[in-house]
């Protein structure tokens, strides 16, 4: 299995995805969009697009972001989803495959940022790989927006704050509003690098501190994570022998 990463931004990283890839020494290209690298001319060259955050959102523009262009993200995506390649995305990606299946991203109801329990949905249930999972589990969080949904799309996971955290598009393409892939390290780029967001919005409910954040164990969320990953590589792996 090839995987193609488009990351927006180095604090944004792939994090326990890529301890992952490296554990099944998988072969891995990226794309990225902060040192202006420009998205592959087709997608013949991996089997499973991963689509990382940022704090952009589907509208921001170019005049406000100079190397983030929505559209035409939106459309290698859409691209990547018609050739029938795994798709997987995180916050923003989450947002953006939506986006790429004519659903339009959504403010939620709530801003959140910090470890906090997610509830599996009745529609989990009888998900292949969501149905193994605890009904309840933390995850990670750093978000002011949601995925929007298509007529097909479930809805396999929600937090208190937040009623679309995972979800599934098809066998083949998920979107995680939530962040499985958090690490120790990864978490720190986030707090450096964003520390005015936990100053901006400390007094809101699900907002954690940085010493909050740096508290958390992420190796539970990660293994959740990998039995994610592994799933989706044994299904591609009886797809093509």
């Amino acid at each position: 299995m090839r995987i193609h990463f488009l990351q927006h931004e180095s604090f944004e990283a792939p994090g326990a995805i890529e301890l992952w890839t490296s554990q099944h020494h998988l072969e891995t290209t990226y794309t990225r969009f902060y040192l202006n690298e420009t998205l592959p001319e087709n997608t013949d060259g991996f089997d499973y697009l991963i689509i990382m955050g940022g704090p952009q959102s589907p509208a921001t523009t170019k005049h406000e972001c100079s190397y983030f262009n929505a559209s035409e993200e939106v459309a290698f995506i859409k691209k990547a989803i018609e050739h029938d390649k795994y798709v997987l995305g995180i916050c923003l990606g989450a947002q953006l495959i939506g986006e790429a299946l004519g659903a339009k991203y959504d403010h939620s109801p709530n801003r959140e940022i910090g470890v906090f329990d997610i509830l599996l949905t009745q529609d989990a249930m009888s998900d292949p790989i969501f149905s193994t999972f605890p009904n309840k589990f933390p995850a990670g969080h750093w978000h002011g927006d949601m995925p929007g949904l298509t007529e097909q799309s479930e809805i396999l996971a929600h937090s208190e704050g937040c009623p679309r955290q995972i979800v599934k598009y098809s066998p083949k393409v998920y979107g995680f509003q939530c962040h499985f892939e958090f690490t120790s390290e990864s978490i720190e780029l986030m707090i450096r690098s964003c520390s005015s967001e936990l100053q901006q919005y400390e007094r809101l409910p699900y907002i954690e501190s940085a010493e909050k954040l740096r508290e958390h164990n992420y190796v539970p969320m990660n293994k959740l994570l990998y039995t994610f990953l592994d799933n989706i590589y044994s299904n591609y792996k009886s797809n093509t022998s």
